[in-house]
């Protein structure tokens, strides 16, 4: 007589189920690289040269297109330097525009921490920046509504594509 708690031994067993097929990962990518590092400022020497020289203006370029052109690139700038001239701390103002940029593109913060960058390497930080707007198709030298003028061109001359079968 067969009981339910032992094995069953009549009959042979039936194959194993399949295994569950892999997870859907839900997790967003992590932070990606930036496109140039940290210590790159040779790779566009006119950039270097001004930041040294003016870094309130290559700031003054960055942040309007970080702030999408809410903050022109004057009153950027000319904040940036009472800061620079008045207090030495400019370098916190560019920091929190480099956590804004970061957040935008999902960039990884390194080497290190956003303020530590500004306040040990401003001038490297800023050209950084800039460099990563440019590879990203940015124009920093038409601001923020040269490049949506520009972009908005470039729709408007993209080829018209019909859709369905054409004879």
């Amino acid at each position: 007589m067969y009981y339910p708690s032992q094995p069953n031994t009549y009959y042979p067993s039936a194959p194993p189920p399949p295994p569950p097929p892999p997870a859907m990962s839900m997790v967003a990518p992590g932070p990606i690289p930036w496109t140039t590092g940290l210590c790159d400022c040779t790779d566009d020497c006119g950039t270097c040269w001004m930041t040294c020289c003016c870094p309130c203006i290559t700031f003054g370029m960055v942040a309007e297109i970080t702030d999408r052109g809410n903050t022109s690139c004057g009153i950027s700038g000319s904040l940036y330097t009472l800061l620079m001239c008045f207090t030495g701390c400019q370098w916190i103002y560019s920091c929190m525009n480099r956590s804004k940029l970061r957040a935008e593109y999902s960039l990884e913060e390194s080497p290190c921490n956003d303020c530590l960058v500004h306040c040990c390497c401003e001038p490297c930080a800023l050209c950084q920046e800039y460099r990563e707007l440019q590879n990203r198709g940015f124009d920093l030298k038409i601001g923020w509504r040269g490049n949506m003028e520009k972009k908005a061109q470039e729709m408007a001359m993209a080829p018209n594509i019909q859709k369905g079968m054409m004879r």
